[in-house]
This record gives C-alpha cells, sequence and structure tokens, in this order.
C-alpha cells in the first residue's frame, strides 16, 4: 500500500496559510462542490475538443449526509484523477490543476471555477478524515482511494468504484456535527450554489403524503443552471426579470426597473441589478447586492465593488476577475474591482437617462420611489452627478415635473431678482405652508415640493452647479423679499413707532419651545397679511444640515430663529401702533426726554476717546453712571409699553393668527386664542 507525506515546501505554504484564515468553515462545502462542478465542465470542454468520445448526457453533482455513519459525500461524474494526477494535484499543494487545464485549453474551456487548487484542503476544516474515490476518464484507468486524517500523511490504493468521476467522503469532525443535519447542508447549498453551471442534487422532492411530507423518486435539484443574468437580454421578457426578481428577493413588491450589465472588456462583468421601491426611508443595507464568481456565491458585502449610494440597488454580479477567496481590502485597493465599480455607475446612469429620455412618462410616474436613490448618488458620486442633472427632476406643487434646465427656462422670466439670480421657490409640507404657496403663486411664481429627506443637501448642491440658482423655502421671508425686484421701500413708521411696535409686539409672544422670535418691518401691499412668520433660509437650512454632518450638530442644538414681520402698510398695524403711540404720549414724553439728554452724555464723554485709547480715566465713572442710568431708562419706557399691550387685544389677537398659520400656536396659548376669539365676536 503506498504510503507517503504531503509536500508543503516554502514555496507554497504562504497560499496554504491564506487560505485557512477563513473564520467561517461552510465555506467547505462550497470549495467541493465547486471542484466537483469544475470536473464536471472539464469533461464538457475535452468532449467539445474530441478528446473524449463517451456521453456527456446527465451530468450532475450529488451531495448526500448518512447522520448514522457521520459522514458528508460529494460526488461527480466529471473527469475523475488517476492516481498520478492525485499525486499531483493532491499531494503537491504547490499545484493547481484548474489553473493548468485553463492553460491549455484557455479557448475552449467551459467556466472553470476553481483558481487555486487549495479549496479541496478546505474539507480538513470540518473533517477527521477525507477519503477520495476517484476513476479518471481516460482508457484503461484504474480506480484509486486515497485517505488521509488531515495530518501530512496519507495512504493512496486502488479501489473497485467502477464509474468515472470523483466522491469526496468527509468524516466530520465531533465539534462540527451542525453538518450532519440536512437543513443546514440544503441551506448552504442554496446560499453558496444556487446558480451553479451543473445541477446539484440533494436528496429528493417531498409530496405530503398520509399526514406527513414524504419523499419522492424524483430528485431535488438546489440550483438553476442558467440564471438570469447568464442569458442574452435580447431573449428574456420582463416577466422573466420579474420571477428571478421575486426568486431572490421574496415578499418584496414588484421592482421600479433593472439594469442587465453584459460586458466582456476589459474585464468580464454579467448581472441584473434592480430598482426597489425606496420611498423616503434611507435604508442602506449591505447584503442586497450577490457577488459571483462563475455563478458560484462569494459574498454579499459588496463594498469596493459597488460604490455605498448604489447599495439601494438588488440584484447580483457576476465576474471571473473576482477571485473566490476575498477580503474587504483585497475589494477596496484592487484595480479590476475598481473598474468594475466605476463601470456599473457609468451603467446605471446611463439606463436611468435613457428611461427619462425614452419613456418620461413612465419616469415621472416613478420618480418619487427613486427620488432619494439619485439625489443620494448626485451627493455621493461626482461622475454620477454630471449624468444626474440631465435626468433629475424637480416637481411643483401642482405635481408637474421638470428636468432641472427645462424649470430654470420656465421660471426665470418671473423669478429672476433684480441682481439677476434665478430664485427657486419650495415648500416642504403643502398643507402647513399654504397660505405662502398661495401667496406665491396668486403672483404668478411657480413653487416646488422639497420634502425629502435628502431635498436640503440637494438644493445646496444644485446651488453649487448652476450659475445664479438659488432655492428659498416659500415661508423665509416676506414674498417682495423672497424675490427682491426694485430696492426695498422703507418702513412708514417714525423711529419712535418702530421703537413702540417692537416692544408691543415681542413682549405678548407667547413662549414657543425651543423657538426665538425677532420682529422686524416692511411696506408691504395694504392687502398683504398684517404679521407674517418667516424662519430665515440660512439658520433653517444649517440646523436641516446638521443631521446630515455630525461636525455640525451645534446647530442642531440651537433655538429655532423666526421673524415676526409687521406689515406697515396695513391698515390695522398702523391703527394699534398710533393708538398706541397716543396712549403712552405723556407717560413715555419725559422718560424720552430723559433718554435723550443721557444719551448726549454718553455721546459727548465717548467723544473725549480721540485716539482710541479710551475715555479719560476722570470720566470713566460718568460714562458707567449714565449708561446705567440709560439701560433703566429703556427698562423703564419697555415696561410701560409692555403693560399697554398686555390690554390690547388686538395685539394678541393679531400674534396669535401669525402663530396659528404656522402651526405654532398650541396648548394653553390656542386656548387662551379661542376664549378671546369668542368674546370678540360678542
Amino acid at each position: 500500500m503506498p504510503k507517503g507525506t504531503i509536500g508543503v515546501t516554502t514555496n507554497n505554504i504562504f497560499p496554504v496559510i491564506k487560505k485557512f484564515l477563513y473564520s467561517d468553515h461552510e465555506i467547505f462545502l462550497r470549495e467541493l462542490v465547486s471542484n466537483a462542478v469544475d470536473a464536471t465542465q472539464k469533461l464538457k470542454t475535452l468532449s467539445g475538443a474530441g478528446e473524449y468520445k463517451g456521453s456527456t448526457e446527465g451530468l450532475r453533482v450529488t451531495v448526500a449526509v448518512d447522520k448514522e455513519a457521520g459522514t458528508l459525500t460529494v460526488s461527480d461524474s466529471g473527469i475523475g484523477m488517476t492516481a498520478e494526477e492525485i499525486d499531483k494535484y493532491i499531494n503537491q499543494i504547490a499545484f493547481s490543476g484548474a489553473e493548468e487545464f485553463l492553460e491549455k485549453y484557455k479557448d475552449t474551456a467551459n467556466a472553470i471555477i476553481g483558481h487555486f487548487g487549495l479549496g479541496f484542503y478546505s474539507a480538513f476544516m470540518v473533517a477527521k478524515k477525507v477519503e477520495i474515490r476517484t476513476l479518471s476518464w481516460q482508457e484503461g484507468a484504474k480506480a484509486v482511494k486515497w485517505t488521509c486524517d488531515g495530518s501530512p500523511e496519507f495512504e493512496m490504493e486502488d479501489c473497485d468504484k467502477a464509474e468515472r468521476g470523483t466522491d469526496i467522503i468527509l468524516t466530520i469532525d465531533d465539534d462540527e456535527k451542525e453538518f450532519l443535519e440536512n437543513g443546514r447542508i440544503e441551506g448552504l447549498l442554496k446560499k453558496y450554489c444556487r446558480f451553479l453551471p451543473v445541477p446539484i442534487i440533494f436528496g429528493k422532492e417531498q409530496e405530503w403524503k398520509d399526514g406527513k411530507y414524504q419523499d419522492t423518486d424524483k430528485d431535488k435539484v438546489i440550483n438553476d443552471v442558467e440564471p438570469l443574468w447568464s442569458r442574452m437580454p435580447a431573449d428574456l421578457k420582463d416577466e422573466d426579470y420579474l420571477k428571478f426578481y421575486h426568486a431572490i428577493e421574496p415578499m418584496q413588491d414588484d421592482p421600479l426597473f433593472w439594469i442587465h450589465l453584459n460586458v466582456d472588456y476589459p474585464f468580464t462583468l454579467t448581472g441584473i441589478l434592480y430598482f426597489p421601491k425606496i420611498k423616503n426611508n434611507l435604508d442602506i443595507r449591505k447584503d442586497r447586492i450577490q457577488l459571483y464568481c462563475n455563478q458560484v456565491y462569494v459574498t454579499d458585502s459588496v463594498e469596493g465593488v459597488v460604490p455605498d449610494w448604489l447599495m439601494l440597488l438588488q440584484g447580483v454580479i457576476d465576474s471571473p476577475d473576482i477571485p473566490l477567496n476575498v477580503s474587504r481590502s483585497y475589494l477596496q485597493s484592487d484595480r479590476a474591482v475598481k473598474k468594475i465599480s466605476t463601470y456599473i455607475t457609468k451603467k446605471v446612469a446611463s439606463r436611468l437617462e435613457e428611461i427619462a429620455k425614452n419613456q418620461p412618462q413612465e419616469f415621472e410616474k416613478k420618480w418619487n420611489d427613486i427620488k432619494i436613490f439619485i439625489e443620494y448618488g448626485m451627493l455621493s458620486d461626482e461622475k454620477f452627478c454630471e449624468s444626474g442633472l440631465k435626468f433629475a427632476l424637480l416637481e411643483n406643487v401642482d405635481g408637474k415635473h421638470f428636468k432641472i434646465d427645462d424649470y430654470r427656462k420656465l421660471v426665470e422670466g418671473e423669478q429672476t431678482d433684480k441682481d439677476g439670480n434665478l430664485i427657486c421657490l419650495y415648500a416642504t409640507d403643502k398643507e402647513a405652508q399654504y397660505p405662502y404657496i398661495k401667496a406665491a403663486t396668486d403672483k404668478g411664481y411657480d413653487v416646488l415640493v422639497m420634502n425629502g429627506e435628502l431635498d436640503v443637501p440637494f438644493v445646496g448642491m444644485l446651488e453649487q452647479k448652476q450659475d445664479k440658482m438659488r432655492f428659498v423655502r416659500v415661508d423665509s421671508d416676506v414674498l417682495d423679499n423672497l424675490i427682491r425686484k426694485q430696492e426695498e421701500e422703507k418702513p412708514q413708521f417714525t423711529l419712535e413707532q418702530q421703537e413702540i411696535a417692537q416692544t408691543l409686539f415681542k413682549s405678548q409672544i407667547p413662549a414657543v419651545e425651543k423657538a426665538e422670535f425677532m420682529v422686524s418691518f416692511a411696506a408691504m401691499a395694504a392687502d398683504d397679511k398684517p404679521v407674517v412668520i418667516t424662519q430665515a433660509e440660512y439658520m433653517r437650512r444649517m440646523k436641516d444640515m446638521a443631521r446630515f454632518q455630525p461636525g455640525m450638530s451645534f446647530y442642531g442644538e440651537m433655538p429655532d430663529m423666526y421673524g415676526m414681520v409687521l406689515n406697515t402698510k396695513h391698515p390695522l398695524i398702523q391703527k394699534v401702533v398710533e393708538e398706541a403711540e397716543k396712549a403712552l404720549e405723556a407717560e413715555l414724553k419725559p422718560v424720552n426726554e430723559d433718554i435723550t439728554a443721557t444719551q448726549n452724555v454718553v455721546n459727548a464723554i465717548r467723544d473725549l476717546d480721540k485716539d482710541n485709547k479710551g475715555v479719560p480715566e476722570d470720566k470713566k465713572k460718568d460714562l458707567e453712571a449714565s449708561e446705567k442710568h440709560l439701560d433703566e431708562l429703556r427698562k423703564q419706557k419697555e415696561n410701560l409699553v409692555t403693560a399697554y399691550a398686555a390690554g390690547d387685544s388686538r395685539v394678541h389677537q393679531l400674534i396669535d393668527i401669525a402663530l396659528l398659520g404656522n402651526g405654532m400656536l398650541k396648548g394653553e396659548g390656542l386656548d387662551r386664542f379661542l376664549k378671546r376669539s369668542i368674546g370678540l365676536l360678542k
């Protein structure tokens, strides 16, 4: 009985070590079944070359578990091996049978999976003994049995195997008994071998009979030997793509559309990527796309092969240029992988552009489902952004869609301000911002809807890419200020009236959680609203951006800043302020005179600082006392106006109506408003 020691040299020990760095032992089944498929494909190649004259009908790979015997067997009817080949390819680990075979038949070889020749040894991760029983296809060959217990020592002898092919029999280690469970093995076969090009048989199909599932005479084929991505797109129909999608993504809605990848230069890549319905939840899962190598499952962690923003897609990618044994660092650094990633990005962009051009109505109908995907891609990938600017859509409050350039042409006549900036008005909530939208549309302006999760950074990106194009929310200022067509008209109030009006209204604004208000003035039309609440575009956008950029979190912690704009042309505002000024005239006159006198003293002392070195020492106490008295006088004036405002129900009513129109009047404040409103009806 021949015995020997497996040849491991310094030249080949590294790939062995690298092979066994797998932390997941389940990989052994993929390797053994892949080798069996390899052997079968080789027989087809030899037959095609005329070297093998026998039949190639019914070629298959069979996996069987014998729990009682503690064995798992992988059998094929491929080319088999002679004793010499076992010695060369099994005993001498430095060689790879697949590599040598590929070199010889590189122009005609069917898909040969094994590029390494080490996959067989993964069996020892789960087995305490491995036996090979094999009979070569070559005429006159003798069957051989090879046995090894995981040490470098092996035994090889003749055996009585009568059929061509190879059986790999694993005696499963005591610590790995899970691999004797039918459910576990079937799960692994479906995970790793689901699309191998040779039928994989595991047990029998079952049927419900006599109150239980029973085996039938029909073999259970685990895999689809001709998966959809391996076929030509011209031969497929929509229902084929949908059926395949639901096979890999059960319980999902139909995809919006798909891309069939099929390239053979400068790398080989096939696959199908589906656009699922995403809507407004940015859910980037890392296991939506499965990576295959010649129909052998490699991984569903495709970072590196597919850019992060494409993780929203679902489907499969198959490329022999990506080896079975991959690590994340390999995927991130390999040149071929980077080329594949670039190609996929271009293909996705080109497909979207094609649909937008040839099926515009279909594209518009699906826009809300893919909007977040396209915005995410444009924000993440400069190249995709260049393409996206051609087909990305903007939607207005009437539900109409426009490409960016088309929208620019549509509104530039009406919505270009005095400085030549195109102002795109938008709303984030059509219901809540209805009064502002109505005011804008009544004036002939168009208003977009920007309520998506990524719309804030998206409009910021558009402002950078589009010359003199700005996006402002329709409630961020009074309408005349949003699209300023001429120099701003000064308010019609005197400075004294402005001071009174500011205190009248600011002092009576009810407390709103995490909000602060600044009272200002605008000379709007007399029939415009008397009080308008605005939220400045810059600060609101910074707060929104804080959700996406951790470094900006301090903006998120700041209170919301609102403007309460008083329309100085509105008769009611004029009346309230004029009556307050008249009613307070007697009390405010001496205070104002004292303020003026004290301010003159402060100014005179400050004028003594001729060279910016500070006021003279002997005047500092006078300045401090005067400034303190000035603060007290202003506080006294503020208290007088505040006390008056507290008794003016019109001020409260005007403030509450403005707050109510913005959904900001709640709780106790809303209750007071309702009671006051009823009282005003009496």
